[in-house]
């Protein structure tokens, strides 16, 4: 019994012992939340001309219909 706990307590000092990269570099972690806020602006403003596009065709086909 007394080597169970042995063992827990040295794998609860290893889960202590780690060190945490991110606190360690703040200034990449913030780089990189920049540059994924800067992707997701550009990718969503690709995927809304394409649909802006694709709406102004479809009104222009419905308009050479009628």
């Amino acid at each position: 019994m007394a080597a169970i706990d042995l063992v827990a307590l040295e794998a609860r000092r290893a889960v202590i012992r780690r060190s945490n990269w991110a606190s360690k570099n703040p200034g990449v972690v913030l780089v990189f939340c920049i540059v994924f806020i800067v992707a997701v602006g550009i990718v969503s403003l690709f995927i809304y001309r394409k649909c802006m596009a694709r709406k102004a065709a479809r009104q222009s086909y419905e308009v050479e219909q009628t």
